[in-house]
Formats: C-alpha cells, sequence, structure tokens
C-alpha cells in the first residue's frame, strides 16, 4: 500500500552567552565558548542582512551554524526567533547589541514555507 509522509525538521539555538568577554571575564574553556557563541551570531547576522538585502549571495558557508541551519533559512521551512534581554542598566549594551540583531531578522522575508511530503511503500509487515 502506497502513502504519503510529512517530514519536518526542528532546529533550536541557543545562542545565550553572547557576550562581551571584557565585561564577564570568562577565562579558559568559557572564554573559547563565548568567542565562537559570538563569531557564530556574527555570521547569522551576515546572512540575515545578506537576505534582507536580496543579496545575489548569501554567505552560509560562513560558519557551522548558517551552513546546518540554511535549508530553514533559505525560504523551505518557518523561521521563529526570540530574543531575550535582560532589564539591567549594565547589560544596556547587549541589550542594544540584540535589539540591532532583531532589527536586521526582522527586516526579512525569507517566502513561503513549503511542505516537505515524502511517498513511501507499506511491505506486508506494515
Amino acid at each position: 500500500e502506497k502513502g504519503e509522509a510529512l517530514r519536518g525538521q526542528l532546529n533550536l539555538v541557543d545562542l545565550a552567552g553572547s557576550e562581551r568577554l571584557d565585561r564577564s571575564n570568562a577565562v579558559g574553556d568559557r572564554a573559547r565558548e563565548t568567542k565562537s557563541i559570538n563569531k557564530s551570531l556574527s555570521a547569522l547576522t551576515d546572512v540575515f542582512v545578506a537576505i534582507g538585502n536580496k543579496a545575489g549571495h548569501i554567505p552560509y558557508r560562513n560558519s557551522k551554524l548558517t551552513y546546518l541551519l540554511q535549508p530553514c533559512l533559505g525560504g523551505e521551512g518557518k523561521t521563529l526567533m526570540l530574543v531575550n534581554l535582560s532589564p539591567t542598566e549594565e547589560s544596556s549594551q547587549e541589550s542594544l547589541c540584540s535589539l540591532r540583531f532583531a532589527s536586521h531578522v526582522n527586516k526579512c522575508e525569507l517566502g513561503q514555507a513549503k511542505r516537505s511530503i515524502e511517498e513511501y511503500t507499506e511491505g506486508k509487515d506494515g
């Protein structure tokens, strides 16, 4: 018997920890993790800016994160981003950077999501 199955994928990306090294005084592994997160966030910003500007080339290959998210950001899926801000005055610079990033993302139109339907054939054992 033939049938159809919808195929979906869910990516949850936590970029919390993107912060200023001079403020956090992170060292060792934590400092390397923070640098890596900031680098990925920068590459993601480049992708959203290129999408927002309708550029001919989108730099998905600039980081592992953007490369893995390419199917989601390329218009085949739905994308939702949440930005978490700190209400404290000492976090105002990080919050401002986060709001600027969210502004870039908000300008992007990724297109209509597409259904991913696959045909399959059931065997005798179902």
